[in-house]
């Protein structure tokens, strides 16, 4: 696989690093995730439960990786993460801005000591200036960064996304930043420190909010479903359900309202062009939805999609797994031990779609990863023994007693 080689420490937990890891995971990347005794968090954030005791949360986020159990409180974890360190590409991490330097590795000192490795820091806000190192999470990025102000519908309250989205944007840049830097590397001979931060994520994903703003000088406002610039673009209720329509050009407008059987407001010039349209949505949308209203879902779709007009029924999570489009771009998987998720998108031409492999338990490879650093038997044991390194059988029996439960 195109990443085969690259060794990456995964020190990161809950959501924008562990997720941008397992991108490098899904295509050939040696991750090895190092989880604290008191695990990551999403292990706990359930139910629902797999069959070994995992959140469904937890299996989204960390397919594809090795595991090591290791207290970097102590002298001795550091010293084992050094170690780690040596032969490493790629290092991610969001710990809260100092963690990392309070531990005995400061930019400085990686720089010094890992000159090809590339550290990945992740946080909420950066390190420095007037909200420095404060921590940052998806929900509160979406209300600091403008996003909840332009979500929801226009005489209601802010609303936050449906899913994560900061941070799986900010995983999607990490994980770019990463393949950057190791193109530079490739050159150079050197890796560097790339500053991934939530806020920068949350305002990046302000499109075309923020550069409206900036040209108009109109507070971008709550639209619902619907586009802030295209009309109509939003959803329109059916005789059997919900229906999205995308109207996104004057050719696909008329072949609508030819459809709907009012041709007379393609000339209306309150409809006559789209910033017409933009500007009179709300009633160009109570002229549509009667005739809209009148259709059963799967009639309209079918003839709108005859017209080459972009529309797609609102599905929820189960009826979008049966829609037959899913089923044929396999965007599902499901092994033979009951694994199962949804698969990474990227598939390269002449690469088979990688084969997700099922998270790993923690402490499941302390001994193995700590022999391949070259600590002997009688280190690894020392290690142990010390609790600087915990193995999967020396897990405290509270997480054997969860897996028991869920499995029952």
């Amino acid at each position: 696989m195109i990443l085969d080689g690259l060794k990456v420490i995964d020190l990161s937990r809950i959501m924008a690093g562990p997720l941008a890891a397992q991108y490098l995971a899904d295509h050939g990347a040696d991750v090895i995730k190092v989880e604290g005794p008191a695990q990551d968090d999403t292990r706990k954030w359930g139910p629902p439960f797999a069959d070994d005791g995992t959140t469904g949360y937890y299996n989204a986020l960390n397919r594809n990786k090795r595991n090591i159990c290791l207290d970097l409180k102590s002298a001795e974890g550091q010293d084992v993460l050094a170690k780690l360190l040596a032969d490493a590409d790629v290092l991610i991490d969001n710990f809260k801005a100092g963690t990392l330097d309070k531990w005995g590795f400061a930019p400085d000192r990686i720089e010094q000591d890992f000159p090809r490795l590339i550290h990945c820091r992740i946080t909420g806000y950066g390190i420095d200036g007037p909200l420095g190192g404060q921590p940052g999470y998806d929900a509160v990025m979406q209300a600091y960064g403008g996003l909840m102000s332009v979500t929801g519908e226009p005489d209601g309250s802010p609303v936050r996304l449906g899913m994560p989205a900061v941070d799986m944007v900010t995983a999607l840049h990490s994980f770019s930043g990463i393949l950057l830097a190791l193109r530079e590397r490739e050159s150079t001979g050197r890796g560097q420190l790339l500053d991934s931060t939530l806020l920068d994520s949350a305002v990046s994903m302000l499109i075309p909010q923020a550069s409206n703003w900036l040209y108009g000088g109109g507070t971008p406002h709550r639209t619902g479903a619907a586009h802030p610039t295209v009309a109509p673009y939003e959803v329109f209720a059916c005789a059997d359900g919900d229906l999205f329509i995308a109207g996104g050009n004057d050719g696909q407008f008329a072949k609508i309202c030819r459809y709907l059987g009012v041709m007379e407001l393609v000339d209306d010039p309150r409809f006559s062009s789209n910033g017409a349209r933009s500007t009179n949505r709300a009633e160009l949308k109570e002229l549509l939805q009667p005739r809209v209203a009148a259709q059963p879902r799967a009639d309209l779709l079918q003839a709108l999609a005859a017209q080459g007009i972009p529309a797609a029924p609102v599905n929820t999570v189960p009826e979008m797994y049966e829609e037959p489009q899913v089923k044929h771009r396999k965007l599902f998987f499901e092994d033979e031990s009951g694994f199962k998720g949804v698969r990474n998108p990227i598939v390269l031409s002449g690469q088979e779609a990688p084969t997700p492999t099922r998270p790993a338990r923690t402490g499941q490879h302390s001994s193995q990863i700590l022999a391949e650093c070259g600590f002997d038997e009688e280190q690894i044991a020392a290690l142990q023994n010390s609790g600087a390194v915990t193995a999967e059988s020396e897990l405290p029996a509270a997480s054997a007693e969860q897996t028991e439960k869920s499995m029952s």
